[in-house]
């Protein structure tokens, strides 16, 4: 099954109320009046893309098609794919080590992510190495290692309750001598309330700063679709802090809410790095917009 096969199916709870509703709300031959604007626009908004997303998305549908319904839904299709592409850029591997750091509150599934971008950059020929700077949460740094095996990726680890600080320099002198291409940090999860923990991801940045000045080069944040509109809070309180780079959207095989990723994209203007529908291995890949709407309204 293609991996778009795998989006499409992913996304199936958020398509099927996203298509039945918008059937009762726009069946063939319907006029699109006001009344039926104001219930299209309250239909996206439940489907958590958010209040001002929704109408500017409506807004622009309606200027491209006023009168018909089919071709309503198909501008809408049209409309969000271009609002996703719009700040999506080209990633590359530009620096040597290139330092991503992983980033986000507890249980989004980081730890796993790692392990799945480990091995698609093996995949592509990169030599990776991971750092377990996780030293807080209970196997975490075993978890880690189960990973990296998988991958092929060699991991750095001082075991649990080691100074997370401490782990990220000894990773990237490793990755240094070792002339890898990458270096990919996990950390600990934390809540994006909690100033201190906060405080400890600017400690690693400036430890990461020191020893490659332009490091980290990415600080990726992984977010849970099922969270939906709590997403935008972690993304507007950890961007606020240490500065995004790109987003990683994991577990959209098991929501409603797969409309929050346009209202995070439109909102914060961040790249969609990478968006996951499963648990294995090979069941991240990198996000694409026009794949992304047409599994959002259910095209082939």
């Amino acid at each position: 099954m293609s991996f778009f096969q795998r989006l499409k199916e992913g996304l199936s709870k958020t398509r099927q109320v996203l298509a039945e509703k918008l059937d009762a709300i726009l069946p063939i031959g319907a006029r699109l009046d006001d009344a039926v604007i104001e219930e299209l626009e309250a239909l996206l908004i439940t489907s958590d893309f958010g209040v001002e997303v929704a109408a500017a998305i409506i807004k622009d549908a309606r200027q491209r098609e006023k009168h018909d319904a089919d071709r309503f839904r198909q501008a809408l299709a049209v409309v969000i794919q271009e609002r996703l592409s719009n700040h999506q850029s080209p990633w590359t591997c530009a620096h040597r080590p290139h330092v991503i750091l992983i980033v986000g509150v507890n249980g989004v599934g980081k730890t796993t992510t790692i392990g799945k971008l480990a091995w698609q950059f093996r995949e592509e020929g990169k030599n990776v190495l991971l750092a377990a700077g996780d030293t807080f949460r209970a196997a975490a740094v075993d978890q880690l290692k189960i990973w990296g095996q998988r991958a092929g990726c060699p991991v750095i680890a001082q075991g649990q309750n080691a100074d997370s600080a401490s782990v990220v320099f000894d990773a990237h002198a490793a990755a240094v001598s070792r002339g890898c291409d990458l270096l990919i940090v996990d950390t600990a999860g934390r809540l994006h309330t909690r100033d201190n923990l906060m405080e400890e991801l600017k400690k690693i940045q400036r430890i990461l700063t020191r020893q490659q000045a332009t490091a980290p080069h990415d600080v990726w944040l992984v977010l849970d679709a099922t969270t939906g509109q709590n997403a935008i809070n972690q993304v507007k309180a950890f961007h606020g802090m240490i500065g995004l780079t790109g987003l990683i959207i994991t577990k959209l095989d098991g929501t409603a809410r797969g409309g929050v990723v346009v209202g995070i994209h439109e909102q914060f203007q961040l790249p969609i790095r990478y968006v996951g529908v499963g648990e294995g291995i090979d069941d991240l890949k990198p996000f694409q917009p026009a794949e992304f709407a047409s599994a959002l309204f259910g095209g082939n």
